[in-house]
């Protein structure tokens, strides 16, 4: 029998008992690792659910929310809309960017006030804000300039009668804003996790690829819609500041201006 070294003459009964502790600690570090890397440890538990509850828990936390701050990009009919809003039950205040204009809205109950420079007043399309400009003259009137500078800085009062009121209003609605942006189209899935604000959120989409909007719900706390991608790149939204009350408060006599029944026309 040829002599084999010390090492390789322990008993395999020997070399099993110094496996077998081992073994446990490595089955028990995975274990370990395995829950260090649940993406639900700490959360609100909503992302275990599916994903069309998930999007009803955003719906309500949405519906049952006293106050919202909204901004960011919408595509509509060809045009694009910057908005920056913070809105509630009885009112809102921002700002809304298009294309060729920036104006401040701000609403309290039913009165609706607007305040833009004199750019936004002024125009050179068959009339401006004086409504004196000569027909496609393209170049502003001496009375349009005049009237554009009394209204520049001011906060102008919508009239309710003004066919303008009620899309301008629409910008300042809570339930009607949140309810055309935050519904998903077609069969919901859910997707990835993602962070929005710092805080964790699981995407909701509606179809595989999103084209029914896509919705980001926070992991964290109560479970609010953090963000919305409208399918076909028509605008995101960033929706934060849940519930977090604003003060409202109607401008001063002196920085308002009453037109009465209409708006000079823009």
């Amino acid at each position: 029998m040829p002599f084999l070294p010390t090492a390789a003459r322990v008993p395999a009964a020997r070399i099993r008992r110094a496996v077998l502790p081992l073994a446990l600690c490595a089955g028990l570090a995975a274990a370990l690792t395995g829950c260090a890397e649940d993406p639900d440890e700490g959360t609100n538990g909503v992302g275990k659910l599916a994903p069309d509850a998930i999007e009803e828990k955003a719906q309500s936390a949405a519906d049952a929310a006293k106050a919202v701050r909204l901004a960011g990009t919408l595509v509509s009919k060809g045009g694009t809309f910057k908005l920056n809003m913070r809105l509630k039950d009885d009112g809102a205040s921002g700002s809304v960017v298009t294309k060729n204009s920036t104006f401040e809205l701000l609403r309290i109950g039913d009165a609706l006030y607007m305040k833009a420079d004199a750019a936004f007043w002024t125009h050179g399309e068959g009339g401006g804000a004086g409504d004196g400009g000569g027909q496609g003259s393209g170049t502003p009137s001496e009375a349009d300039s005049e009237a554009a500078d009394k209204l520049q800085d001011k906060y102008v009062k919508v009239p309710q009668d003004d066919p303008s009121y009620k899309q301008l209003r629409g910008f300042t609605d809570m339930d009607l804003l949140l309810d055309g942006l935050i519904g998903l189209h077609g069969q919901v899935v859910k997707g990835d996790r993602d962070k929005i604000g710092g805080i964790r959120t699981v995407k909701v989409k509606g179809g595989e690829d999103g084209e029914g909007g896509t919705l980001d719900v926070a992991l964290e706390g109560t479970p609010f819609p953090l963000q919305f991608a409208r399918g076909g790149g028509a605008g995101v939204v960033v929706l934060s500041e849940w519930d977090k009350d604003f003060p409202l408060e109607a401008p001063a006599p002196g920085q308002t201006l009453d037109y009465g029944k209409q708006l000079p026309r823009t």
